[in-house]
């Protein structure tokens, strides 16, 4: 038996949901809220598996540079999101799961490509929804071509000008005596939209690059970083001062692809290149 029989095999016991309506609607937005009222912790949603509020695989559908794309994306088409998708459920072994999606055809084909069983329930938009709510989310769809994901937007405001727009915490009570509902989200504009170009602030990456150098016993200091944002995702260049002693090619290479993996969790952006140098050697002195 194959491997990725196998590991289907096992995803074979999640019991499936889905949550479906038209796109620009809303399900994003509310997505969280329905998994919360039915005790699911895992979701799919536009190629992204998220956990309790964190993307543990896949990249966003929304990255795609077309529309079309983004459906097959969204879809788990290729062999290898299929497989990223399909592994994270063998690791974390969900009981359940929902799955967003524009019809009932797409959720049944999304649930088929990833080898999950037949979805067991499926709620509506309009069950969740007014109509008042989703003819306001279309109209800031189509004029203002901003979409939601079920995730955290980063600890980041005024400089942030980038891919994720805004960042939204919703506070809901369940009833007397329950726990109380919340979750953060971000709404973003993804690569497709006609809205304009979009850069995030140099900053931003700043921040994230010396939070994991400092995390970095082998890496002194950052000297210098610059970024160039393009349609596609960005480009990093960084200088850095390095410990007498440390691993140059295993360090540096580890370091780059845990920054590279922090960035794109963080900041939903394609890294398309990041290169390293080490320019300068800090020998400690001893007693340090």
């Amino acid at each position: 038996m194959l491997l990725r029989d196998m590991l289907i095999k096992d995803n074979k016991k999640i019991k499936v949901y889905a949550f479906v309506g038209p796109s620009g609607t809303g399900k994003s937005y509310r997505a969280q809220m329905v998994a919360s009222e039915k005790n699911i912790n895992f979701i799919i949603d536009d190629g992204l598996l998220i956990k309790d509020n964190e993307v543990i695989a896949g990249e966003s559908a929304k990255k795609a540079s077309t529309k079309i794309e983004t459906v097959k994306h969204a879809l788990f088409y290729k062999d290898e999101e299929k497989e990223e998708i399909i592994k994270a459920l063998k690791k974390y072994k969900p009981e359940s799961i929902l799955i967003l999606g524009t019809s009932d055809g797409m959720v049944e084909k999304i649930a088929a490509n990833l080898g999950l069983p037949e979805i067991s329930e499926i709620t509506y938009i309009s069950d969740v929804a007014t109509q008042e709510e989703m003819e306001t989310a279309r109209r800031i769809r189509v004029t203002e071509g901003k979409h939601v994901i079920p995730v955290p937007t980063f600890e980041i405001k005024k400089d942030f000008s980038g891919y994720l727009l805004d960042p939204l915490q919703i506070f809901k009570t369940k009833g007397k005596g329950q726990q109380p509902y919340i979750s953060e989200k971000s709404i973003i504009r993804p690569t497709f939209s006609y809205m304009g170009n979009f850069t995030i602030s140099d900053t931003v990456f700043r921040q994230i690059l010396e939070y994991l150098a400092s995390k970095t016993p082998g890496i002194y200091k950052i000297q210098k970083i610059r970024v160039d944002n393009f349609g596609e995702g960005a480009k990093l260049y960084m200088e850095v001062t390095v410990v007498y002693g440390f691993n140059l090619i295993d360090g540096i290479k580890q370091f780059k692809i845990k920054a590279k993996k922090e960035i794109e969790k963080l900041t939903a952006m394609n890294v398309e290149e990041f290169e390293v140098v080490v320019k300068n050697v800090y020998v400690p002195q001893r007693g340090e």
